[in-house]
């Protein structure tokens, strides 16, 4: 029997990109699709694209059924997202793409967040969703908290060093590159087209909300409390996400050591690769995948490396890692649905 999926705030980006990934799906089918300001409005007229897919219309929040539902994707802003999930019934899977779940400290949620956590019994049943790290416990978990796009490019490459001790924890910088819809799909004038062409800017600088979350996973890979340099930058794409992350090596260590600790821990992974020698990982060879590509290289700064990190901001970064975050919950084959190679050009 197909398992039965509410997209709880679809009308987004990644709303629309967890429909585009899931019509490939055969174990699912979407029941309910609901919107704030575009309920009551077929989906085609919202997304075009999506005109031939056959899907259920667009439904008030307050209008889903959940006794015929199995899984929800939640895709509501910040902050909205902890009440709504708490009512929901036991019998229903989450898979949270908000930030609402994701730090384990609702103090360090509520300084960051700016008003305090409202589900804080429910957090601590929450499983932190960067797929590849948290596994075991994914598959038992009725919550998933998805990770924020920034921090998964940030983490699959640290945290594996930082496990096998091969990096310094005191001198971590990363220099964060992402398309504009990481802003989301509301009109923004700092989203419009003539203020982003033709331009790069830093942004969030030295108060970027991924900054916590970044450090949390670190944190437990290392052992001990880090804090990192982050800074973010909008760049003019729709999508992708490129992270250039300096590091200093541990003594004795080298870029060998930290290219045979990240193959081995990736070996066996079907979404995080480590580029051929030679190549350079870019935004356009993950572009519209859910695969992670990183790069490893030495840095002129003696014991100094310079890793590349790249994904989708849109997939691994969120919808495409969400539903392979529901794979694992529900026992189907982690790549199922998200198996597309990169659109290129």
């Amino acid at each position: 029997m197909k398992k039965r999926i509410a997209i709880l705030g679809a009308s987004g980006y990644t709303g629309a990109e967890l429909i585009r990934l899931l019509l490939l799906h055969p174990e699912i089918e979407i029941k309910a699709l609901t919107a704030d300001s575009q309920a009551g409005k077929k989906m085609r007229e919202v997304y075009p694209h999506l005109d031939f897919a056959g899907l259920p219309d667009l439904i008030p929040l307050s209008a889903v059924d959940y006794s015929l539902i199995d899984i929800v994707f939640c895709c509501l802003p910040h902050g909205t997202t902890q009440e709504v999930i708490a009512a929901l019934p036991k019998h229903v899977k989450i898979i949270d793409l908000s930030a609402d779940f994701r730090l384990a400290n609702v103090d360090t949620y509520a300084k960051w967040y700016g008003h305090e956590h409202l589900a804080k019994d429910l957090q601590k049943e929450a499983v932190y969703g960067l797929t590849e790290l948290h596994r075991e416990a994914i598959k038992k978990a009725r919550l998933v908290a998805n990770p924020g796009c920034y921090p998964t490019s940030a983490q699959l490459p640290l945290m594996p060093l930082l496990k096998d001790k091969l990096i310094e924890s005191d001198n971590i910088i990363i220099d964060a590159k992402s398309g504009v819809t990481g802003a989301g799909r509301a009109a923004k004038q700092a989203m419009l087209h003539t203020e982003v062409n033709e331009g790069v800017g830093a942004y969030g600088i030295g108060a970027h909300r991924h900054a916590p979350e970044i450090e949390q996973g670190l944190s437990e890979a290392a052992g001990k409390n880090i804090t990192v340099n982050f800074t973010p930058h909008l760049m003019p794409m729709n999508r992708g996400i490129l992270s250039t992350i300096y590091v200093k090596l541990t003594k004795g260590k080298t870029v060998d050591d930290l290219k045979n600790s990240l193959n081995k821990a990736y070996a066996k992974e079907y979404f995080v690769k480590i580029a051929a020698q030679g190549i350079t990982p870019t935004t356009h060879m993950v572009r519209g995948t859910n695969f992670c590509l990183l790069g490893v290289f030495a840095d002129r700064l003696e014991g100094r490396a310079i890793i590349v990190s790249v994904i989708d901001n849109l997939v691994k970064g969120a919808s495409g890692q969400a539903i392979q975050n529901m794979n694992i919950m529900c026992g189907f084959a982690e790549n199922t649905a998200l198996t597309q190679t990169a659109i290129f050009p």
